[in-house]
């Protein structure tokens, strides 16, 4: 097995374009959602919605991963 410098690179980029769009989904449900999501969850210790924050950040990366890929 040979390392190839392409398919490395374009790893990296769908890694990175990956990344950018599960950055802007986030900050898009984040302003969609009716209160400061960070607040509830670090100084209000909202556990349910740290819970249901977690669970959509894995259903975006999935999604995002299917149509990357």
């Amino acid at each position: 097995m040979e390392f190839r410098i392409d398919h490395f690179v374009n790893a990296l980029i769908y890694a990175f374009l990956g990344v950018i769009i599960y950055w802007i989904a986030f900050v898009i449900s984040d302003k969609l959602t009716p209160v400061d999501l960070w607040g509830e969850i670090v100084q209000k210790q909202n556990v349910a919605l740290a819970i249901l924050v977690g669970l959509m950040s894995l259903g975006i990366g999935i999604i995002i991963a299917a149509a990357v890929h």
